[in-house]
């Protein structure tokens, strides 16, 4: 009678350790699909979200030499003509993560900083020119740099980078639904984003 109990409990013992072992096992590969799947769509996500804008200018370049110790002078100038295309891009595949399984946790570590690129078409009206005074290389490299100096400034005070990190934010949101939906946390610069309108109070 003895052995028959013992037995029993020596079966009831193994049958529970290998459910215990099972249980164990099952959620160690959920927890690694649910990583897994965090990463993939982490990846899927790098990508260059860009936002354009189309802008237009009119510059004057006026340019005069004396010659003969100020006893006339050579000059020249042009009417320019701008339209140019602008856009910034976030490069999101230099978003670095940060994955605990352990605290279930994804840490968003850094952000690109936004890449602003200006692409002008300059055309010149109205070009006059004194023979001894004429246009060279140096006079319209000289025109780019003030024309995309110009459109910079112009640019930095338009709405165009708030739209771009408007963009940025819709894509990180997409991290936040997937984190959310599968049990886990995601925080940037140590801040738990707990909603979605969270990205917004942000410094980003």
């Amino acid at each position: 009678m003895r052995n028959i109990f013992l037995g029993i409990v020596i079966a009831f013992v193994i049958v529970f350790g290998l459910r215990y072992c099972e249980d164990r096992k099952d959620t160690r590969e959920q927890l690694e699909a649910n990583t897994a799947l965090i990463q993939k769509e982490l990846k899927n996500v790098g990508k260059l979200i860009v936002t354009e804008g189309s802008y237009a200018q009119v510059f004057s370049y006026n340019d005069s030499k004396d010659l003969m110790y100020g006893l006339f002078d050579a000059r020249k100038k042009a009417l320019i003509v701008v339209n140019a295309k602008a856009s910034i891009a976030y490069d999101l595949s230099q978003v670095t993560t940060n994955i605990d399984e352990v605290t279930k946790t994804v840490t968003i570590t850094n952000i690109p900083e936004p890449e602003l690129s200006i692409n002008p078409n300059i055309e010149y009206y109205d070009v006059t020119q004194d023979y001894l005074n004429q246009f060279t290389a140096s006079d319209y490299n000289k025109i780019k740099q003030r024309v995309e100096k110009s459109l910079r400034k112009k640019i930095e005070a338009s709405q165009l980078r708030t739209n771009a990190q408007n963009r940025l934010i819709s894509e990180l949101q997409k991290i936040f639904i997937l984190t959310n939906s599968m049990g886990w946390t995601l925080k940037y610069n140590g801040n738990p984003i707990e909603e979605e309108k969270d990205f917004k109070k942000l410094k980003l």
